[in-house]
């Protein structure tokens, strides 16, 4: 069965709080604001949206999934992901096992940040400057994650890219690790098992155990 490292189990919601930070319905041109400042800016409006909404705290799956679809998922980029973790086996993969393959990371993200979304209202967030390209259409942003009553900080860093609708989540570093290269693991795992087919049925099975309930 397809499963993360075990290390993530405990750094979902600082996940999600990062792809929160990064999503909003407003997009604004990338060379008029620079990436730190509308990761500030956004930022507070994003999560006391998920505050407000008792129904995201208590675990209502129609309103976390709406929030997810509307201010995430329009700015993660899916299939720049994918190949990442897909690696040398994407070159193998037919079209349509590169679209089903997409389709289930997808759902798997998604599945991810839902399940983290009540944990979201009770932390602060630093931003720091960003560190961009020569061309500048890549950046880096640090952000900081810590629980308003105490705990851990989490850092986190944003790799992002522009696009002509502005800036995309490409990958996460939580504590120094890639989120595309453990997933990279994962999938090379399951494809060295089953193959690329192997992949795809065990990402459809864990979707499923998710949308279910099942951790």
């Amino acid at each position: 069965m397809f499963c993360l490292q075990r290390w993530m189990s405990g750094l979902i919601a600082a996940l999600l709080i990062a792809a929160l930070l990064i999503a909003t319905g407003a997009v604004h041109a990338i060379e008029r604001e620079a990436p730190e400042s509308f990761v500030r800016r956004v930022s507070s409006d994003v999560l006391s949206a998920a505050r407000a909404d008792p129904e995201i705290r208590r675990g209502n799956r129609r309103h976390i999934d709406a929030l997810v679809e509307s201010r995430i998922l329009p700015h993660v980029d899916f299939g720049r992901m994918t190949r990442q973790a897909a690696g040398r086996y994407w070159r193998e993969a037919t079209p349509e096992q590169r679209d089903r393959l997409t389709t289930e990371f997808r759902a798997l993200l998604v599945h991810t940040y839902a399940g983290a979304l009540a944990q979201a209202g009770d932390s602060e967030v630093d931003v720091k400057a960003a560190r961009t390209g020569i061309e500048s259409d890549e950046a880096d942003v640090r952000v900081d994650i810590r629980a308003k009553r105490g705990g851990e900080t989490i850092r986190l860093d944003y790799k992002m890219a522009a696009s002509p609708e502005g800036w995309q989540v490409v990958d996460i570093g939580v504590l120094g690790v890639s989120l595309v290269q453990t997933y990279r693991g994962n999938f090379t795992t399951e494809i060295e098992r089953g193959g690329i087919d192997g992949l795809i049925a065990a990402l459809a099975d864990r979707n499923r155990r998710l949308a279910g309930g099942a951790r």
